[in-house]
């Protein structure tokens, strides 16, 4: 499967690359900085190096081109409310459009435990922003023709992948960087898996299963 993703240098993205690659996929990692590139490259991936910031609807398209499907997994990384509109929003909409006009069949989603309308993050709050952006990207998405997969994770911490995770919590907690990527990977492999959402937090439910009964 040709796979993009985008936002191909984030921590959860260098984790998810090899899992991709190892299970026989072609991954392009779509870089801003081409001194990330070799970390990409190290990981098994293609790197591919676009300002998703600037692209106009033609160079979406190009860049999507060929791909079966998407995975976002960028982000602005907040403190510029500007530009978090302009990422977290505004490009990862162009880029589900995009994939609509390009014949991309599926699209991944990496949003956040608590996205929507109703996140409750008040106005004065840092945060804010990025829950208003993500709100909207992800209502977009929900509103598409894409076979989609919303995937939100707590907060994400360093501690190695136990592979297994948390779907029944109401509350945030924690979860692994590592094993949010095997939840993208495990995702990628339900070929039917369509217009799901998977909160997440670590725990002791086995991520392929979860995502194999899911597609069920």
């Amino acid at each position: 499967m040709n796979i993009t993703l985008i936002g191909g240098h984030g921590k959860v993205a260098l984790l998810t690359h090899p899992l991709l690659v190892a299970a026989g996929h072609d991954v392009r990692a779509v870089i801003r900085n081409p001194e990330h590139a070799k970390d990409v490259q190290a990981a098994g991936a293609e790197p591919v190096l676009q300002d998703i910031e600037t692209l106009d609807a033609d160079s979406w398209d190009a860049l999507l081109q060929g791909s079966d499907l998407v995975v976002w997994s960028a982000g602005a990384g907040g403190g510029n409310p500007e530009r978090t509109a302009t990422v977290d929003h505004r490009a990862a909409v162009a880029s589900m459009d995009a994939a609509q006009r390009c014949g991309v069949r599926r699209y991944i989603m990496v949003s956040y435990f608590g996205a929507g309308p109703g996140h409750g993050i008040d106005p004065a709050d840092g945060f804010y922003a990025y829950a208003e952006a993500k709100a909207a990207a992800d209502a977009h998405l929900r509103e598409s023709l894409l076979d989609w997969v919303i995937l939100m994770p707590s907060a994400l911490t360093l501690e190695d992948p136990t592979g297994r995770i948390d779907t029944r919590a109401d509350q945030a907690g924690q979860i692994s960087r590592g094993n949010v990527a095997r939840m993208i990977a495990a995702a990628v492999e339900q070929e039917h898996l369509s217009r799901v959402e998977v909160r997440a937090n670590d725990g002791d439910e086995d991520i392929t299963e979860v995502f194999a009964a899911l597609a069920d």
